[in-house]
């Protein structure tokens, strides 16, 4: 469904990605790890077409889009939920979430879309009339998530949800991933909480210093020297 092919990305005169490959097939859940500065969030952001690639290829299904219009990455079913959420605090949990199915498709869907989010966070559907920046952070997060698939992606971004929050409703949130990947949508999961996010992957990439290191099935990636090193700061002891 989705290739990454050698994508290079940064900051001004700062690269921060390079030379970077991945793929997602349809309905997998895919995590990425590594430490602060490795580039997780740049790999996200690029993939969402929120950050412009500085070479290689972004490739969803069949089609590139490399250099295409932000707009067009969501048209093709990849929907982000970014880091810190970034919701309209003044604005209502209802308006938030209707501001996801903005796509003609989606908007058709909305209130069966709304019906879903709500079903998947219950406590969203209590808060649907009050402002989001009244709400507790966990909650917020379950907004920002209900967002996203407002708009009925196919491919869902997560950079870091669990920051910041409680083990309670990280677990809960956890949850909720897993049960968004079950019904069909892939998952690329960004995430500093390296046993819960092997837990849940099928898939993992290391990144390092804007490379991957290492890559596969979690059981074999969770004893790699790489790991280890990553977030350990230096090789283990052999």
């Amino acid at each position: 469904m989705l290739e990454v092919d050698r994508l290079g990305a940064g900051y001004g005169a700062a690269p921060a990605l390079w030379e970077v490959s991945l793929a997602i097939a349809e309905r997998e859940l895919v995590c990425v790890l590594g430490p602060n500065g490795a580039g997780k969030t740049t790999l996200i952001n690029a993939i969402a077409g929120l950050l412009p690639a500085r070479g290689g290829r972004i490739v969803m299904d069949g089609r590139e889009l490399t250099r295409a219009a932000p707009h067009r990455f969501c048209a093709s079913g990849i929907a982000i939920v970014p880091e810190g959420r970034r919701l309209f605090a003044g604005m209502t949990v209802r308006e938030n979430l209707e501001i996801g199915s903005y796509l003609p498709q989606a908007r058709r869907e909305r209130a069966r879309s709304l019906d879903y989010v709500c079903a998947l966070f219950p406590a969203v559907r209590e808060k649907l009339d009050h402002a989001a920046g009244s709400l507790s952070g966990g909650q917020q997060q379950m907004v920002a998530i209900g967002r996203a698939l407002m708009a009925r992606p196919r491919l869902l971004l997560l950079d870091e949800p669990s920051l910041g929050l409680s083990p309670a409703i990280v677990l809960a949130m956890f949850d909720a991933i897993r049960e968004v990947n079950a019904a069909g949508t892939a998952v690329l999961l960004v995430e500093q909480n390296v046993a819960m996010a092997l837990d849940l992957a099928g898939r993992a990439y290391l990144l390092e210093e804007g490379r991957v290191v290492a890559e596969g099935p979690p059981a074999a990636l969770f004893d790699r020297p790489e790991l280890k090193r990553a977030y350990l700061g230096h090789d283990p002891v052999r």
